[in-house]
């Protein structure tokens, strides 16, 4: 009798100890930005006039790019990508929530805004603030971004990462430029199914 309740004291224990192990670091493709400084929150406007936050979203996974309707070359190629990743996601992209927010409230009027993302996908949501607040809320993702002259007009230099946060508002991922939408959907794959977090 004693050996039988050793054996199943021992057995429990294993199993105790197995129910701690930590969930596996995942790879990804990308930056993994788990645990780091961030704070992704935010109080931005949309084009119907709403004042959206992070909350109107929870559930969701939502990607974040910075940028500017009248860029040329980076920012219809970063949401052409999302627009990738949303259909090779299947019935996954309905979890992913794409989210555009200008970094040039001077010219991306909330008309604009709008017609720029239904021109991708109606799905994608364009906001916008006054730059005090856009500046505030690039800093707190640790967005680069800065006016350039050009012309008698100019232009923008700004961080070319789309930003991954789970559903639970956790920033998680960084999305490089120069991923393929295959590795970028691999990526998210994988933290749609990881338990890890910090």
């Amino acid at each position: 009798m004693k050996r039988r309740l050793f054996l199943l004291a021992g057995t429990a224990g294993l199993l105790t100890l197995a129910a701690c192990e930590p969930a596996p670091k995942p790879h990804y493709n990308g930056l993994d930005l788990t645990g780091g400084d961030y704070k992704p929150d935010f109080k931005l406007s949309g084009p119907d006039g709403k004042v959206y936050t992070l909350a109107d979203f929870k559930g969701k996974y939502v990607m974040v790019f910075f940028g500017f309707t009248q860029c040329p070359d980076v920012c219809p190629t970063a949401l052409s990508r999302a627009l990738e990743i949303r259909q090779k996601l299947g019935a996954d992209g309905d979890k992913l929530q794409v989210i555009f927010i200008s970094i040039d409230p001077e010219r991306d009027t909330p008309e604009l805004l709008g017609e720029y993302m239904r021109a991708f996908d109606p799905s994608f949501l364009g906001l916008r603030t006054d730059p005090k607040n856009t500046a505030q809320t690039a800093f707190n993702y640790k967005v680069f971004y800065r006016r350039v002259p050009s012309g008698s007009s100019y232009t923008m230099d700004h961080t070319a990462i789309s930003y991954v946060l789970d559903a639970e508002g956790r920033m998680r991922l960084g999305l490089k430029h120069q991923l393929t939408g295959d590795e970028c959907v691999q990526d998210i794959k994988t933290l749609m199914k990881s338990k890890y977090t910090l």
